[in-house]
């Protein structure tokens, strides 16, 4: 059997392995606008540089493909179709 619950008000004392420690979120935002959005970014700023990133191991790390991202590519695209 499973529980679905909700904590909607916090008691006096913490309860242990729920309450007492606090988890970062574990995705940062995929959308360039998001990403600006979260970090307060103007619009001359490379979002590149804030992707939120996540590591597997000490050496590897990974980030996602950022969506709608205006790039000279992407201008090129629209200027000729």
């Amino acid at each position: 059997a499973t529980l679905s619950l909700v904590i909607s008000k916090k008691g006096e004392q913490d309860i242990p392995g729920l309450t007492d420690d606090s988890r970062p979120r574990r995705l940062g935002p995929k959308r360039a606008s998001n990403i600006r959005k979260l970090f307060n970014l103007e619009k001359k700023d490379d979002v590149r540089n804030f992707v939120v990133r996540r590591e597997l191991s000490e050496k590897k790390k990974k980030a996602p493909k950022i969506q709608r991202l205006v790039t000279p590519a992407m201008l090129q695209r629209k200027r000729y179709f």
